[in-house]
């Protein structure tokens, strides 16, 4: 019991100092004027570009807000050193944010992790750096606790610094250059306009990243024709064919294919079981009046863990054209 409290003391004090110094920071940012900074800054001559990058990172740890260090480089060392400075910084920082809550908290918050926190980590880990890039590419997560609650999970080191830095440019270089133009424009230089014009074209295309992102991970839609869906079950072949439409299509003018399962899209979420209880040795093949609903259940499928599952192109619709059999008549 002793050992086991010496070996814990460490990252108790560790922790307390952090909290102290966070809780102190909250108490005087006031005392952070951008000119009082300009000053106290250009006394450090050439060692001013450490210790900016060291204040950035330090600021990083202990929850300061990201934007203002963003901005003040720009300001302080225009819009390439500053940027430069404060991917640096700024990944430094994330590091080591990083590090700290692998070190005092990881451990035991995987034991004791559980419900829907475990499931969370357990999908960060499955992603890895592409969660990473996901929270650094969108500047609306909180920096600081992003970069924490990052070091809970299992995401290797490495991985975690490199996309870190890579995918953090875009919002740094754009912040940076608001800076810098910010600054111009209180000394009355004309390429303020253009500068800040840039940074916020970046920011704007960084609003847009989640739908890109979303769209590019979107597995490709698997397509099987009705010529070929007629000739597996003409060959006795064990598929499951999943009907997406409404029951009053289900049963209408254009029928059915005979032994199709019917889920409406709306019910599918809560009727899975249905779906995985239906005998199926070749997958799912899901079909609807065309395609779309049939797309988007595909989707939906492969998101719960179906790893076989097809749209039959043009569906009932095409089906009814090439005068297959259907629940009503053998043609």
């Amino acid at each position: 019991m002793r050992a086991h409290a010496v070996r814990w003391l460490p990252r108790t004090l560790v922790l307390a100092a952090v909290l102290a110094i966070i809780a102190w920071v909250a108490a005087n940012r006031d005392l952070l004027d951008p000119a009082a900074l300009d000053a106290w800054f250009s006394g450090f001559g050439s060692a001013a570009t450490i210790v900016f990058v060291a204040g950035y990172a330090a600021g990083a740890v202990l929850f300061l807000p990201a934007t203002p260090f963003a901005l003040a480089g720009g300001a302080l060392f225009g819009p390439v050193w500053g940027a430069v400075l404060n991917l640096i910084g700024a990944t430094a920082g994330a590091t080591l944010s990083f590090l700290v809550a692998r070190y005092l908290a990881q451990a035991w918050v995987a034991r004791r992790a559980g419900g829907g926190f475990k499931r969370l980590m357990d999908g960060v880990d499955a992603e890895g750096w592409r969660s990473v890039a996901f929270v650094r590419l969108v500047p609306l997560f909180p920096f600081s606790l992003t970069s924490y609650a990052l070091g809970l999970t299992r995401i290797r080191l490495v991985p975690y610094v490199i996309t870190t830095l890579i995918c953090i440019a875009p919002a740094a270089i754009a912040f940076t250059w608001l800076g810098h133009a910010g600054r111009q424009a209180l000394s009355g230089d004309g390429t303020a306009i253009r500068y800040g014009v840039l940074a916020l074209g970046l920011l704007v295309a960084l609003a847009f990243v989640p739908r890109f992102i979303k769209r590019f991970r979107r597995a490709p839609t698997a397509w099987i024709e009705p010529e070929a869906l007629r000739r597996w079950r003409d060959d006795g072949a064990q598929v499951t064919v999943l009907d997406v439409r409404g029951a009053d299509e289900f049963g209408g003018p254009l029928g059915h294919i005979p032994g199709a399962l019917n889920v409406p899209l709306g019910e599918l979420t809560a009727r899975l079981d249905d779906v995985r209880a239906a005998p199926s040795a070749v997958g799912v093949v899901i079909v609807c009046l065309t395609d779309r609903r049939s797309a988007s259940a595909a989707q939906l499928l492969r998101g719960e863990g179906f790893a076989d599952v097809k749209v039959m192109r043009g569906g009932m619709t095409r089906w009814n054209e090439l005068a297959f059999e259907t629940s009503a008549s053998i043609r």
